[in-house]
């Protein structure tokens, strides 16, 4: 975003994972390539709500989506935001434990 300072940019990219399907969509991608049908699979939202998650990711190039036999298939394309899933876990996990509040979590590494 040329000429706009980096603070408002980062406000904008966290924005864009201020929705629970697109952070959920960003942990499983973190793991490998999903096709969408996977996606629907794994995440309980309607198509065109999953369809809409996955635009505003694309539009913001944090996903990106290619053909494979006939099936569009996601994958993201900066690596580090599964370092960043990973961070906000950890500091999550340390604020909910100091409330009492944390809850039980699968240790799966796609729950970040």
């Amino acid at each position: 975003m040329p000429g706009v300072p980096l603070y408002q940019a980062k406000a904008e990219f966290f924005r864009t994972l201020g929705h629970p399907a697109r952070i959920r969509i960003l942990e499983l991608l973190s793991e490998r390539d999903h096709a969408v049908h996977e996606l629907l699979e794994k995440i309980a939202i309607e198509p065109s709500n999953l369809s809409q998650q996955l635009a505003v990711l694309r539009r913001t190039s944090m996903v990106v989506s290619s053909r494979s036999s006939g099936e569009v298939v996601y994958s993201v394309s900066v690596p580090e935001v599964r370092d960043l899933l990973m961070a906000a876990r950890t500091i999550l996990s340390g604020i909910l434990a100091a409330q009492g509040e944390l809850e039980a979590e699968p240790a799966s590494a796609g729950d970040s």
